[in-house]
């Protein structure tokens, strides 16, 4: 009997190890790192911190605004859950990410965009950005930006068409170039109107205010950190200081960091679990990164604006970033010497 239990006792022991083997084996996709927080939890945060930006641009541009959100957010849950249902996989759209990606994606549209652009622009971001890699936790590139770039180069007159105007609440000041492009052609801006939202624009990046509001939001609970988003615009402000030839013009700085998508850009997109750096030295590396190349984009580029491109070509680099800020693992020493004879 006693060696009955004691074959039992090896058996079991033997079997823990290789479970413990297999284990540490196992590789899953970034982020590594372990939290209380849920998926749905944090996913739910950065959609709250998104609601003043989101209802500003509603506010200013009227209710077409609030159609193509909708619109936006219902393609990417359906595209999300049609995608797992037909390739039988757990559907996984109650970790709200496509509620976001939805959001975030309408929020970078221009409200003169057809209805059908931002269910074009949800296929977009949720089959093949995301889901065709392997789902949340495996794309390479943010899914609302990779979207955004996409339907950039597909339609780019209609991408670039802000002379929207809304009935019937005097908004018209929103028609018309964007005040970033006036800023690059030398012609006048309104830094108060750029800091409020009375601006051409896509829905979401209008509103400083608003954008500063919900990411403070973020960066105060730690849903996010403050060294990824100012490096970004504190790297951008340095370069154009050094290149645009204005300076350390208070009003010209200002309007870079106001005007675009720098915020939008710089608090929710370029901070991705995901796509980001998981090291604070990594992001810190990542945000200058992104900052240089904003501007380069910004200054020297055809366009007035940039972050989306820069965020896209960052998200490229960010392998190469973490090859050379990831610690050493723990416990890691270098292999002992031969003894010499």
């Amino acid at each position: 009997m006693a060696n009955e239990n004691n074959k039992t006792s090896e058996t079991n022991e033997n079997t823990a190890k290789s479970e413990n083997k297999k284990a540490l084996r196992s590789v899953s996709a970034t982020p590594h790192i372990r939290d209380h927080s849920s998926t749905a939890r944090i996913m739910s945060l950065v959609i709250v911190a998104l609601m003043p930006a989101t209802l500003d641009g509603i506010r200013v541009f009227g209710p077409k605004a609030l159609a193509i959100i909708l619109i936006s957010i219902v393609s990417c849950i359906v595209f999300e859950w049609g995608f797992e249902k037909i390739t039988k996989q757990k559907v996984t759209i109650g970790d709200r990410s496509a509620v976001l990606t939805g959001l975030l994606l309408a929020l970078n549209l221009p409200v003169s965009v057809p209805l059908w652009m931002p269910v074009l622009g949800g296929f977009f971001a949720i089959v093949v950005v995301k889901m065709l890699f392997g789902g949340l936790g495996k794309n390479f590139m943010n899914p609302a930006l990779g979207a955004r770039c996409f339907l950039m180069l597909s339609f780019s007159k209609l991408m670039t068409d802000f002379s929207y105007r809304p009935g019937g609440n005097g908004a018209d000041v929103v028609s018309g170039p964007t005040a970033l492009a006036s800023l690059k052609n030398g012609e006048a801006y309104d830094l108060k109107q750029m800091f409020l939202g009375y601006e051409a624009g896509t829905i979401g990046e209008t509103s400083a205010l608003s954008l500063l509001l919900g990411g403070c939001f973020l960066i105060a609970i730690g849903v996010i950190g403050w060294e990824l988003t100012y490096t970004y615009i504190l790297s951008l402000l340095v370069f154009v200081a050094i290149f645009s030839g204005h300076g350390l013009d208070i009003n010209y700085l200002s309007a870079h960091v106001y005007g675009g998508g720098l915020m939008l850009g710089a608090f929710f997109m370029a901070t991705d679990y995901v796509t980001r750096p998981i090291t604070k030295k990594g992001q810190i590396l990542y945000g200058i990164f992104l900052g240089v190349l904003t501007g380069i984009f910004r200054l020297y580029g055809p366009g007035a604006e940039g972050v989306s491109y820069a965020i896209i070509i960052g998200n490229l680099i960010v392998p190469l970033i973490e090859r050379v800020t990831l610690p050493k693992h723990f416990g890691y020493q270098k292999p002992a010497k031969a003894a010499k004879n």
